[in-house]
């Protein structure tokens, strides 16, 4: 279902984007600690974000039966948000030794699904939050696709074990430099993206992850610190999900959340609902974890029920649906924004500690 209260605003569709921008940027500022400083800057960012309304406002229409407006990210260009919170290494070619996972029956599976309601996933986590600011010109951000990667492996590590532990990001940025061999420019480059089935492979072949605790996340680059005494997951196997939204449903049910690549087009200006766009490209550009889906789900703007994916995201409970993104699915919206392009699922092994 919708949110109740949306933690940002959204863009009303009958009037001038740009009615009261003013007001809004102020109230953008004082609610997302937002400082610029100097006035050039101030200016600058000011009509970045009246762009940006005109922008949510042209989402709206694309994407009806979602809310787009002001977000904690309407001071940024697209091209900034791309550069410094997307990761995911754009040109994208499975390897063709990939691993495939069986084919699994689907007639039998449920209406409506969540691992959260199993206590397979742990809380939202916000990259966001850490920066390291730039005279002039923003912030440097680790675009780390591995919040995919370890979410995945979290879901796993429970059912393996019951046990939920939030694992090492960090880890992944500064220890996982796997390679593609079939694919020039592949390999993982910590705050410069890669892919999760590379952190997989990483991760198998040193035997597992830190708990977050042990190797905590700094959102920059930095010197392997890896202490394999201290793994508190370890991935058994990974495989690569048929591109089929059934088999889809059927994995995560049956092998826990799943690693997904994405475009993330409209989740810049994204505020909550459904997003089910007229028009999405399939290039994928950002790592999340789908952890469950949904039958239907109350549209503001359609008044209709709407099946839906739920994506967990890393950008802090203050976007989207507190942290949630999500994305229709069903015959109409099969492989919505490539979101079945992309899908890898993890097998857990027990680690005696």
């Amino acid at each position: 279902m919708v949110s109740d209260q949306y933690w940002a605003t959204p863009v009303p569709q009958n009037e001038d984007p740009l009615l009261n921008a003013d007001h809004r940027f102020s109230l953008f500022k004082a609610e997302h600690g937002k400082y610029y400083a100097t006035q050039e800057e101030h200016d600058y960012r000011f009509s970045v974000f009246k762009a940006n309304l005109r922008r949510a406002k042209r989402h709206q229409k694309l994407d009806p039966s979602a809310v787009h407006g002001v977000t904690k990210f309407s001071d940024l260009t697209p091209a900034e948000f791309r550069k410094n919170f997307l990761g995911l290494k754009r040109r994208f070619k499975l390897p063709s030794d990939a691993q495939k996972a069986p084919i699994l029956p689907t007639n039998d599976l449920p209406a409506d699904f969540d691992w959260r309601d199993q206590g397979a996933v742990t809380g939202v986590k916000d990259q966001y939050e850490i920066k390291c600011w730039i005279t002039g010109k923003g912030w440097t951000f680790c675009k780390n696709l591995k919040n995919c990667t370890t979410g995945a492996l979290e879901g796993a590590h429970y059912l393996a074990t019951g046990e939920l532990v939030s694992l090492s990001e960090q880890q992944l940025v500064d220890c996982d430099h796997e390679c593609d061999p079939e694919e020039r420019g592949s390999c993982d480059a910590g705050c410069n993206g890669g892919l999760m089935n590379n952190a997989f492979e990483y991760s198998l072949k040193v035997g597992g992850l830190q708990r977050e605790e042990d190797y905590p996340y700094t959102g920059r680059d930095g010197t392997c610190k890896f202490d394999n005494s201290k793994i508190a997951a370890s991935v058994s196997n990974f495989s690569v999900v048929s591109v089929d939204e059934d088999q889809v449903a059927a994995n995560l049910v049956k092998n826990g959340p799943l690693a997904v690549g994405i475009n993330a087009v409209y989740m810049q200006t994204y505020v909550g609902g459904v997003s089910c766009p007229y028009i999405c490209a399939k290039r994928l550009d950002h790592g999340v974890v789908l952890v469950g889906y949904g039958s239907g789900a109350y549209s503001i703007i359609r008044f209709k029920e709407k099946p839906y994916w739920i994506i967990k995201n890393s950008w802090g409970e203050n976007w989207g649906e507190k942290g949630y993104y999500h994305l229709c699915r069903g015959a109409h919206a099969h492989n919505l924004c490539g979101v079945d392009s992309m899908v890898s699922t993890v097998a857990a092994v027990h680690v005696n500690k």
